[in-house]
């Protein structure tokens, strides 16, 4: 495991804070990140509220680990990169995150970072590379009927992102 994951979990959990279950929120009851549908699927079960309110740093850790760092090759990517491709990840889903990252150093855009869209990212800048992930996210989510409700949040978590990233780069 890449040194610095534990550095942006503590980033990503700051982003994402406590237990809240917003009524214009599709993704429901949510603690620490993870809303209660990904923590059932990884729980293989049914979840109560309680066990939603109850989660902790190390019940969540391996869902971030699995879900969403794996899933965007985070050990694989630069330092900072990896913290900006995992918030946004984490945020709206590895899918997307991962076709902006491809649309960011032109590989194709398949939403499964591989060895292709790996070769491409290590040929690009990364200070550029987080700009334009930055301006991918932004734009998408300006796009969302939620961005009215949801929108300042969003923008300041990118921003900050943004800022974090490109402090973290080597």
């Amino acid at each position: 495991m890449k040194k610095n994951f534990k550095k942006c979990l503590k980033m990503l959990l700051e982003h994402e804070g406590g237990f809240v279950n917003h009524p214009e929120d599709p993704g429901g009851a949510t603690n620490l990140g993870v809303t209660k549908a990904t923590y059932q699927a990884y729980a293989g079960r049914h979840v109560s509220m309680q066990e939603m309110r109850d989660l902790t740093v190390e019940d969540v850790e391996p869902i971030y680990r699995s879900r969403y760092a794996d899933a965007v090759k985070f050990d694989e990517l630069s330092s900072g990169l990896d913290w900006a491709t995992l918030d946004f990840a984490v945020n709206s889903g590895p899918g997307r995150a991962a076709k902006a990252l491809q649309g960011c150093v032109g590989a194709t855009q398949d939403g499964a970072i591989g060895p292709k869209t790996l070769a491409a990212v290590k040929k690009a800048d990364p200070q550029k590379v987080i700009k334009d992930l930055h301006q991918a996210r932004q734009g998408f989510y300006e796009g969302l009927k939620t961005f009215k409700t949801f929108g300042k949040g969003w923008t300041r978590r990118n921003t900050e992102t943004l800022e974090q990233a490109l402090h973290l780069v080597e």
